[in-house]
């Protein structure tokens, strides 16, 4: 539960230690397991495919379909859902994340804060077991990420979701 901050500079590694995570990058060697469930083990031979491991993804952009509504954006992530009765619903998440009032708007008239904020509505109504947040604020100024962090931090507290959180801004992740 609650947050995690995955820090460090520019080209540590951060990005490619999220996207292991997630499947989109194989390790040499190594093991990977949330919630007792082995996403990746070298040596067992085990290595889920992405669409298998149930985790949520935040990009540094946000990475919407321009064609859909923001309620189609939101409901893309409910059909990628696997788990039926999950916790987590539409109206939810657009309350917490005040996306409601945006619903019937598309990606390319709103602002970047209430992109990020659609893309994170997306990534939850997926129902993940995980959450990875990579630099999801770094490509805003500095009132769009004021806008955005109490709207994660506020996740970490209504939703039973780990989060990784990557930055390399020390003042960010405080």
């Amino acid at each position: 539960r609650g947050v995690t901050a995955l820090f460090g500079q520019s080209g540590a590694g951060k990005t490619s230690v999220v996207n292991m995570m997630a499947g989109l990058l194989r390790p040499d060697r190594g093991r990977i397991v949330v919630d007792d469930l082995t996403l990746f083990d070298s040596e067992r031979g085990i290595n889920l495919p992405p669409e298998k491991r149930r985790i949520g993804h935040v990009f540094q952009e946000d990475r919407l379909f321009p064609h859909l509504t923001v309620r189609g954006n939101l409901s893309y992530g409910r059909k990628r859902s696997k788990s039926n009765g999950s916790a987590v619903d539409l109206d939810q998440v657009a309350k917490i994340l005040d996306i409601a009032p945006l619903l019937d708007r598309r990606p390319g008239t709103l602002s970047g804060g209430e992109k990020q904020r659609v893309a994170i509505g997306r990534a939850l109504l997926a129902n993940p077991r995980l959450l990875l947040m990579d630099e999801p604020v770094a490509s805003l100024d500095n009132r769009r990420k004021n806008e955005i962090l109490p709207f994660i931090e506020r996740l970490a507290g209504e939703f039973s979701i780990p989060i990784i959180y990557v930055s390399h801004s020390a003042e960010e992740i405080v």
